[in-house]
Parts: structure tokens; sequence; C-alpha cells
């Protein structure tokens, strides 16, 4: 993050760059003043916004839960080939980031025992944690709380600055990226056993 102003804000660009797909959004951070409020100053658009993106979160939730779904079946064709049961008791009640990291865990080592690589075990990976961490921001983002500028509260940070109001400038286009990159993850999984 950096550094606060006089007046308690600081602004940064956030590019994220994965598996070829940009997403670039503007970030903005506040120190808390005494209440947790939001400038808002145009209802009118704001609600215009949400009625333009309201359809592509829909979209991004949709398709992050078939990305999970992904995930969880080769999690269980791991761990065992002739049927789900056992990777579904492994995995049950495990966060979306615990199953990414038990995949990773299991193919790196599928890769130590036998010597062959899985191609797009990086890249898979590095999209699994990154479509994780964007579908979050969007699904927790407070959209009644977007400011003049297009800026959503996204989160609160504790920190030895003090309590810190974190904000992303979502828009169409960022929104419609998150959801490619989504896709595209997704697509990995249907080649995910011929890479080996």
């Amino acid at each position: 993050m950096n550094e606060l102003n006089e007046w308690g804000v600081s602004s940064n660009y956030i590019n994220t760059n994965v598996s070829g797909n940009t997403i670039e959004m503007k970030t903005k951070s506040k120190k808390l003043d005494q209440y947790l409020v939001h400038d808002i100053d145009d209802y009118k658009s704001i609600q215009n916004f949400l009625k333009i993106s309201a359809p592509i979160i829909g979209f991004i939730v949709h398709r992050f839960n078939t990305l999970e779904e992904c995930l969880n079946m080769t999690i269980c064709q791991w761990i065992n080939s002739r049927s789900d049961t056992l990777g579904l008791l492994v995995i049950h009640k495990m966060s979306y980031s615990s199953k990414v990291e038990l995949l990773n865990r299991i193919s790196t080592q599928f890769q130590n025992d036998t010597g062959r690589q899985i191609k797009i075990q990086k890249e898979l990976i590095s999209n699994l944690k990154e479509t994780g961490r964007l579908r979050n921001a969007v699904v927790h983002a407070e959209w009644e709380n977007t400011d003049f500028e297009g800026y959503t509260h996204v989160n609160i940070k504790i920190n030895e600055s003090g309590i810190i109001q974190e904000y992303l400038q979502f828009d169409e286009n960022s929104l419609t990226n998150i959801l490619g990159l989504i896709n595209k993850t997704i697509a990995f999984f249907e080649n995910y056993w011929d890479d080996m």
C-alpha cells in the first residue's frame, strides 16, 4: 500500500496479468475516521452502474462455482481414479485456497516421484489463486458503497498505521476481464490429464 497523504488517502493501480489476461483497476485506501462512512455522492449513477454490472457479477459467481467444481473433481481423481468418495471425504469443508494448495502439493509430488512434468502446473495454480482473490473482491464488495469516482469498498485492514478502508475501482471492462480469466482457468481443466 502507498503512503497515506495528509488527508489519509492513497491511490494506486493494480495491474493483474495472468495467462495473458490483463485486469487493470485503481485502488484507493483511506484511514478510518470516527465512523465507517463512504463518500457517496450520486446514487443515481451508482444505481445505473449496478444495473450494468449486476449480470456480470452473477456470471462471475456462477462460473467461479463451476471452476471450484472442476478443482474438486481433479483432486478426487488424483486421490482415487475409481471413485470420488475418498476425495470428497478429504476435501469436505476445505476452503477454496486450501484445495488449491492441496492440488499443488499432490501434482508437485507426482512430478517429483515420476520425473514427468505437468506443463500447465504453475500457470494453473497461479490462475486458481488469482481467480479466488478476484472473486472474493467482487463477491464481498459493498456495492451500495460505491463512491462518485466508481470506487467500491472491499476491505478493512488493521495494522500499525491504524484502521484502513480499502477500495477498488471496478468497471464493466475489469469485471468482464475477471470473468474471462475464470473461463480461461476452467479451460485448463479440460486438458489437465492430457498434459502429462
